[in-house]
């Protein structure tokens, strides 16, 4: 039985911040299903969950990661 992701956010490399990581919950998830802000790593495998909601970031196909990340 595996797992479906609640919500799929694709992203662009340009998306990322720092070193290579997204925050959720993210500006466009409405107020009412807030959970405390955590930063997930996206730039390592190309892809991350969130352990509160379960919302899966992904890099888009054919996104690299840069030295700035």
């Amino acid at each position: 039985m595996s797992a479906q992701p609640k919500a799929l956010v694709e992203l662009a490399a340009a998306d990322l911040r720092g070193p290579g990581v997204v925050c959720c919950p993210n500006p466009r998830m409405p107020l009412w299903s807030g959970h405390p802000k955590i930063y997930i790593d996206v730039a390592t495998t190309g892809e991350g969950r969130c352990p509160y909601c379960g919302t899966v970031y992904r890099l888009k196909a054919g996104e690299k990661v840069g030295a700035g990340h």
